[in-house]
């Protein structure tokens, strides 16, 4: 019984803060990522996975690789930081990137969920 509340807890931990990182991500962004995808916007759709999946495979790694919850959070929101703030030099790296994916340029949405899931990778790394 103790290893099913312990991954509840997990899970639930895990969920909510993808779910922050999401709300973080969509705040940062210079568009309505949403809106756009309910659009049809692709690449704001790839954009938005590949943050999202990188920063998933961070709170993977945290999990596997900390023994207590409590330094699976501190090093999950340690994580979220971090991507948002390679987001943050990425996009005054390459100018017009915003506008690029606002106006459903698929290589640029493709290259910042490139980026994204690459900086997950490495940041997962690090983290075990």
């Amino acid at each position: 019984m103790q290893q099913a509340y312990a991954y509840l807890i997990y899970l639930v931990s895990a969920l909510a803060l993808l779910g922050i990182f999401a709300l973080v991500y969509a705040r940062i962004t210079r568009f309505d990522e949403m809106t756009l995808i309910r659009e049809g916007n692709s690449a704001a759709a790839l954009s938005c996975c590949g943050a999202l999946v990188g920063f998933s495979l961070t709170l993977f790694s945290s999990i596997a690789s900390h023994a207590t919850w409590q330094m699976f959070i501190v090093w999950a929101l340690g994580a979220m930081v971090t991507q948002v703030l390679v987001y943050v030099v990425i996009s005054r790296v390459i100018r017009g990137m915003n506008e690029a994916i606002h106006d459903n340029n698929v290589a640029m949405g493709g290259l910042m969920g490139g980026i994204a899931l690459a900086v997950g990778i490495v940041n997962a790394a690090c983290l075990t």
